[in-house]
């Protein structure tokens, strides 16, 4: 054994407890420190001018130390309360202890033939079916995020139009479907992605008008288009869309299948959450009427980066498209092993992290969050919506406050007024109606109304800054005319 290798492997429990130290110090400065460093705009730095890879060994204390000099002043406070750009939780206490673990014992967690891991993957999306309202109609999987869970939703769904068809399009290919529609009000931009992956192609995504003012999905404009749709279809609703959490009516989606065949893929991201609500639950009613679900856990969850779940009524489609012959590997069968279900052979073993903080905080702990978020996102939008520089777009639904300048709302504008107050609160851009806005989305389990009072000052004295450029730079204008 390498000499270096062999140090570290006597001085484990130091070096472990180094780490736990480094560990902590970060998270205890989570709410001091930038929320984004200002970091200046460079360009890409050319390949010879990266540091080398080291030749001889220096150990892990020596990477710790390197780690926290060059690369922890570089990281955004992203587990922290006022990141609220994308939508991204942080990690419970809970959690973090869980993806530790998933760490230390390293589980493949794939096959029957090592079986505990798949065991206890089983075991927490039993639970997490329980906690979103779900019927055990409903088989879920682990997979890296939203995005393969959509992925592996419309892979499944892909297989039963084939059924329909009398095709199998895992065996055939896609090309045996022929033209294949997809509708969809106000897709994820991951869904078409998938569709480009799974080779059935972005432009069979076709747009479905939604209701006025909103973001939620015609249903009479989609019972018309799915009668001009020729042979079974493929339907994408929307639990909690991006810029304004607006949910489709799924149940009314749902009593189209009585007059058109379709499958119903629900991308339920975050919005699932809303089940945990008594006040928002209805939400999200008839989402067990669907035949597929996306849903991501290190959002609302509060789990580590990376981790979603995938639920579906037809798990044989599923074997179907992922089955994996090896001699070495777990059995089909009835019921799968999880290696015939996803696209992955190998996962490390994600589901332990959800397993640790639904066990450590059950369902009134997560119920909490979701409720404290809520109140934070709407105090939020109250307190811009009285600020005459800035203009709700819409409003706050659930946990997301899009909004934009009174005036003049411009992408270089919203981009300066961003950056101005990143130190503070980090958003994200987005275009709402063809308007240039930003978005700020709660679903950190530290946010606080403290945070929100922070945040909302951050943004006025960035908006106040960025009114006084522009006066300055107008009499400037007029003084050289």
């Amino acid at each position: 054994m390498d000499r270096t290798l062999a140090s570290d492997l006597a001085r484990l429990p130091d070096l472990l407890e180094a780490t736990r130290r480094t560990a902590a110090d970060a998270l205890e400065a989570l709410d001091a420190r930038p929320v984004v460093p200002l970091v200046p705009h460079v360009s890409l730095t050319p390949p010879q001018a990266e540091p080398p890879l080291p030749v001889h060994a220096t150990g892990t204390e020596s990477a710790l130390d390197e780690f926290a000099q060059r690369w922890v002043p570089r990281l955004s406070a992203s587990a922290g309360p006022r990141y609220l750009g994308f939508v991204t939780g942080g990690a419970t206490p809970a959690a973090l202890v869980g993806d530790w673990l998933t760490s230390v014992h390293d589980q493949n967690s794939n096959s029957a033939l090592d079986g505990a891991g798949q065991d206890l993957e089983r075991e927490t999306t039993t639970w997490l079916r329980e906690l979103f309202g779900l019927t055990a109609a409903h088989t879920g999987t682990f997979v890296s995020g939203a995005t393969m869970s959509n992925t592996t939703g419309l892979a499944i769904a892909r297989e039963w139009l084939g059924e329909r068809l009398g095709v199998s399009p895992s065996e055939d290919g896609a090309a045996a479907l022929g033209p294949v529609r997809v509708l969809s009000g106000a897709p994820h931009s991951s869904i078409a992605k998938a569709l480009s992956v799974l080779g059935l192609g972005r432009g069979s995504l076709v747009p479905v008008p939604t209701l006025p003012g909103r973001e939620a999905v015609d249903p009479a404009a989609l019972d018309r288009a799915l009668a001009d749709t020729s042979g079974p279809a493929v339907v994408v609703a929307n639990a909690g869309t991006v810029n304004t959490v607006d949910f489709d009516d799924l149940r009314a989606i749902s009593a189209l299948r009585e007059r058109h065949a379709f499958w119903l893929h629900t991308d339920a991201a975050f919005g699932a959450f809303a089940a945990l609500s008594p006040e928002h639950a209805h939400l999200v009613d008839g989402l067990d009427d669907s035949d597929s679900v996306c849903i991501d856990l290190h959002k609302w969850l509060n789990v580590p980066y990376d981790s979603a779940v995938q639920f579906t009524r037809r798990q044989d489609l599923q074997a179907r498209v992922f089955q994996n012959a090896a001699a070495y590997l777990g059995p089909l069968g009835d019921h799968p092993d999880l290696v015939h279900l996803t696209p992955e052979n190998s996962h490390r073993l994600r589901a332990l992290a959800a397993w640790f903080t639904l066990r450590a905080y059950g369902r009134e702990g997560h119920r909490e969050i979701v409720e404290r978020d809520i109140a934070c996102a709407r105090a939020l939008g109250a307190e811009l919506e009285q600020d005459p520089a800035f203009r709700l777009l819409a409003p706050v639904h659930l946990n997301v406050v899009c909004f934009t300048l009174a005036e003049n709302p411009t992408q270089a504008r919203l981009t300066a007024l961003r950056e101005a107050a990143q130190e503070e609160v980090f958003v994200t851009p987005t275009v709402y109606a063809g308007t240039p806005a930003l978005r700020a989305a709660f679903s950190n389990w530290r946010t606080t109304q403290a945070d929100v009072r922070r945040a909302a000052r951050a943004l006025r004295e960035a908006a106040a800054q960025g009114a006084h450029a522009t006066r300055t730079a107008r009499t400037a204008a007029k003084g050289t005319t």
